[in-house]
């Protein structure tokens, strides 16, 4: 009897560790494929055909593209006080146009790099208008951009915007605006912090020229 007993609680431990194990690799697994889409989060949400002011652009990476060289699109959104904001309050000024997200973690990560580069540029007229591209509450959207540090504009987005811009497919999106309402630079994903901080150099006109190589055998 305290054999059948033993045997019985041998089996019963070795399908607890198999049940454990496989519940185990579960999570690690899950765990694996958040940390490997971390950097680039992709909305799932169908998105209208891409077209932009000039006509059809393709996919939207194709249409981004485009867009460099080109006007910004103009718009109209409320912010997060309850007041409308346009681009074109802001016409003679460099501009980061930055579509985000409450659930995008390299969003997130990215928004306190422009609020230092906001504060290092204010002598520039440098600003951000940060578009919220998701379904959260107003609430839950000023809570999220407060506890990244943000004093920038927040705008709530009216699921229009964004197919202005190419129809933004991967969070966070920016659009760098010089002071001639021109897009200079678009990046999908989280950009290094360096290299947001040269194009915003580029937009405000600071960034400096290469120095022209010397002709073989100038001066000789």
């Amino acid at each position: 009897m305290k054999r059948n007993a033993a045997v019985l609680a041998v089996m019963v431990l070795g399908v607890s560790l198999l049940l454990w194990a496989g519940w185990h690799n579960i999570r690690e697994r899950r765990k694996a494929v958040q940390e490997a889409n971390a950097n680039r989060i992709t909305l799932t949400r169908d998105v209208p055909s891409q077209t932009a002011a000039s006509g059809a652009m393709g996919t939207p990476g194709d249409a981004t593209a485009m867009l460099k060289g080109h006007p910004a699109p103009a718009f109209t959104l409320i912010n997060s006080e309850g007041k409308k904001v346009s681009l074109a309050d802001y016409k003679g000024r460099p501009v980061l146009v930055n579509f985000w997200a409450t659930w995008c973690a390299p969003c997130k990560l990215e928004m306190p790099w422009f609020e230092e580069f906001r504060a290092k540029y204010k002598n520039d007229n440098f600003e951000i208008l940060g578009i919220a591209e998701d379904d959260a509450a107003k609430d839950e959207i000023i809570k999220t951009a407060k506890k990244a540090g943000v004093s920038y504009p927040i705008l709530l987005t009216d699921n229009k915007v964004a197919n202005l811009y190419g129809g933004v497919d991967s969070l966070p999106t920016s659009f760098y605006v010089d002071k001639t309402g021109t897009i200079v630079e678009e990046t999908v994903g989280l950009a290094p912090k360096d290299e947001v901080e040269a194009n915003i150099r580029k937009i405000i006109g600071t960034e400096k020229a290469a120095a022209p190589e010397k002709p073989t055998g100038a001066g000789q």
